[in-house]
């Protein structure tokens, strides 16, 4: 026991620590009491064996030193989170990450803070994050580009164009088809198919043709029918052959009765052949045999052996496959694109890939008052027996996509056409070996005998037009990057191209992917765009560009009207040239002789249709000045088109054109009789702004005397 307290008494004093693990280990040991049971049981004080640790130096040290601790953890935590919250509300962190370091510098190169998506159909407003439009699911692509500071164009970056992928093409000056797609039926060529019906009362003893779907020539048997009647017919033929002509106290000629007897025979159905055999046997029966009138196929079969059958019963339908008809249902505009001997092209429905051609052999004159639709009978020949009537096919019809007087098909250019059978066609005229008829000249068909000069007309790709009701707009590439919105006329289109009548000229380059997106940029600008065009340009720039022709000068009447009419636009033009309204009276004047104009039969069929272009815009001139400048150009434009197809004898040796580039929308153009320029589209404001373009006056030696007279 003594050596175990010295041994005690020599040990150092313990630090802090280990006062505090042995405390905790004297709070695990120990029992309830005040003391600390020693090695031999001993129960000491606990101040006899170490000091409270709150009056020992080396525990105010170690509460000091753990407070301080404690303290500066509770200020960095603090200082942390307040500097948390001044980097979000400074936008220095966001919910991304840091928006400096390498994300900054993509941020910056993009656009920084100003990059926003947008939807391509312009569903929702522009948001800040990536992802699909909440409407119409469509991926949302980021607005790249930047309107080009004069309202009416945009511009994207390169880098910006290739992502979203626009691409380009040249509009073009050509001709143009439209192909008419509808389905038909395959039908029976009536005027190859026959009935055969009993002739007289009788039992059938035999059918020959005994069921549908034999082929028969012309004149096999078909059936055997008795016929006491035809008996009885048969003997008083004989008996005419050899009577002296005289039946009771009638006296007749010999060859009267049989004559009488022998067309009593052809009317109960016996041929001549079986007549002539008749008389040369003398010997009647009382049985007949049913011939075929015509070779083909038989449809239908409506008697069998044994049945008692009267006069005017149906027995067989025979039906000549090889020739069929397509019948097909136009819709009236397509109707009358489509002419007669036109050639079809068919693709049979049982047969996918193979093509059938035949000719058209007869349309409508009616619309049908419930489907609306114009039917339309094509002639194809089958040779083969591939078409079989009842089934379906889809067509296809090419024709001109501005209707045209004359077209040319090299396999009818000076021909002689059937007028029922259109595949019948000869050099020479003749008769059809069908229908017996004159075949006619297919020139009066509307078929011309040579090479027709093409049909130009401006086009561009389908996909460069962006339609919405009654707007049509493109994007036409004015410089690299910059796309200049255009409002358009379209005409007809076919499935690659689109004819653009008014609004661009050729070899303009317009957007043909992508222009949802830049109309997307330009609605974002605040500039026109599809679905508001009313401030976009719809001319191109610079002056109308007229074709090198040689005008038709008009009749009298035609051409009196012709004078008249420009000399009301002459003065339409000088009044607002002097900032007034278009006069009522002339307005009026122009209006009613653009109507006779289009009306008038001695005035070509193309400059018909200007002059319906020119009325429709006219009436629209009604109003205040603004309204009629706004419609003169489109009134210009399709007369001055007019004047290089057609010319009255005033206008033969005065008329003038002139362009001025400061009209917004791509400029103006207008005609005058000659004298000083007075621009109609600006009055006094601009009245000599513009410039001549071209002294449309005809050549000296092409004007006839009469008209170089007038002044």
């Amino acid at each position: 026991m003594n050596q175990e307290e010295d041994k005690r008494t020599e040990e150092p004093e313990p630090d802090v620590t280990n006062v505090a693990e042995g405390s905790m280990g004297d709070e695990k040991t120990g029992s309830s009491g005040d003391g600390v049971r020693g090695s031999q049981g001993d129960v000491a004080p606990m101040g006899s064996q170490s000091p409270e640790l709150p009056d020992s130096p080396s525990a105010s040290t170690w509460l000091l030193r753990t407070g301080v601790q404690a303290a500066t953890v509770v200020v960095v935590a603090g200082l942390v989170f307040f500097l948390l919250g001044v980097a979000q509300r400074t936008q220095w962190l966001t919910a991304d990450g840091f928006s400096g370091g390498k994300d900054a510098a993509v941020s910056e190169a993009v656009g920084g803070e100003d990059k926003r998506y947008i939807c391509p159909m312009m569903c929702t407003p522009p948001s800040t994050e990536p992802g699909r439009c909440p409407v119409c699911a469509m991926e949302l692509v980021e607005a790249t580009g930047g309107g080009g500071g004069d309202g009416i164009s945009v511009t994207i970056e390169a880098s910006a164009r290739r992502l979203v992928g626009i691409q380009t093409a040249m509009s073009k000056m050509g001709e143009v088809n439209r192909t008419i797609r509808t389905i038909g039926s395959i039908d029976f060529d009536e005027s190859q198919l026959s009935t055969i019906s009993a002739y007289i009362d009788g039992r059938l003893e035999k059918m020959y043709a005994n069921y549908a779907g034999v082929k028969v020539n012309e004149g096999d048997d078909l059936a055997l029918i008795y016929s006491p009647q035809l008996y009885t017919a048969q003997t008083e033929f004989i008996t005419s052959m050899n009577s002296d002509g005289k039946i009771g106290r009638f006296q007749i000629s010999g060859g009267d009765l049989n004559k009488m007897a022998r067309e009593n025979l052809t009317e109960l159905g016996m041929t001549e052949s079986q007549i002539d055999q008749l008389g040369k046997s003398g010997k009647p029966m009382s049985r007949i045999r049913i011939k075929s009138p015509q070779s083909g196929t038989v449809i239908e079969k409506s008697a069998v052996e044994g049945d008692y059958v009267k006069t005017g019963h149906k027995l067989y339908r025979v039906a000549d496959l090889s020739s069929v008809w397509l019948m097909l249902d136009l819709f009236p505009d397509d109707a009358s694109a489509v002419r007669f001997g036109q050639q079809v092209e068919a693709e049979i429905q049982s047969m996918p890939g193979e093509v059938f051609t035949g000719r058209v052999a007869f349309i409508d004159p009616t619309v049908n008052p419930k489907t609306r639709t114009v039917r339309v009978r094509v002639e194809i020949m089958n040779f083969d027996g591939k078409l079989r009537p009842g089934d379906y096919a889809t067509a296809r019809v090419t024709v001109p996509a501005i209707p045209m007087d004359q077209v040319y098909d090299p396999a009818l250019a000076n021909k002689y056409i059937s007028p029922m059978h259109p595949q019948v066609i000869r050099d020479e005229p003749g008769r059809c070996p069908l229908c017996d008829m004159d075949l006619v000249p297919t020139s009066q068909l509307g078929f011309a005998s040579e090479p027709l000069p093409m049909q130009q007309v401006v086009t561009v790709p389908r996909d460069a037009v962006l339609l919405a009701g009654e707007n049509s707009v493109i994007y036409v590439e004015t410089e690299p990057g910059r796309f200049e919105i255009r409002r358009v006329t379209v005409g007809p289109m076919n499935r690659q191209e689109a004819v653009i009548v008014e609004g661009l000229a050729a070899g303009e380059t317009v957007a043909t992917g992508g222009n949802f997106l830049i109309d997307s940029q330009m609605q974002l600008a605040g500039n026109p765009s599809l679905m508001d065009p009313t401030m976009a340009p719809s001319y191109s720039p610079g002056p109308l560009e007229l074709p090198n022709t040689s005008p038709v000068m008009l009749a009298s009447d035609a051409g009196k009207t012709f004078d008249r009419t420009y000399d009301a636009y002459f003065e339409i033009q000088c009044a607002m040239a002097a900032d007034q309204s278009p006069p009522p009276v002339a307005l009026n004047t122009l209006i009613e002789g653009l109507q006779e104009l289009e009306m008038s039969a001695g005035v070509p069929d193309e400059a018909q249709r200007r002059f319906t272009t020119a009325r429709r815009a006219a009436a629209r001139m009604v109003g205040s000045l603004e309204t009629a400048r706004e419609a003169y150009r489109g009134v210009s434009h399709a007369m001055l088109r007019a004047a290089t197809v057609a010319r009255g004898p005033k206008t033969a040796v005065k008329l003038t054109h002139y362009y001025c580039p400061m009209v917004p929308g791509g400029g103006g153009d207008w005609m005058q009789p000659g004298g000083d320029l007075q621009n109609p589209y600006w009055g006094s404001e601009m009245l000599t702004c513009g410039e001549v373009v071209r002294d449309m006056a005809m050549p000296f030696n092409e004007i006839p005397s009469i008209a170089r007279t007038v002044q």
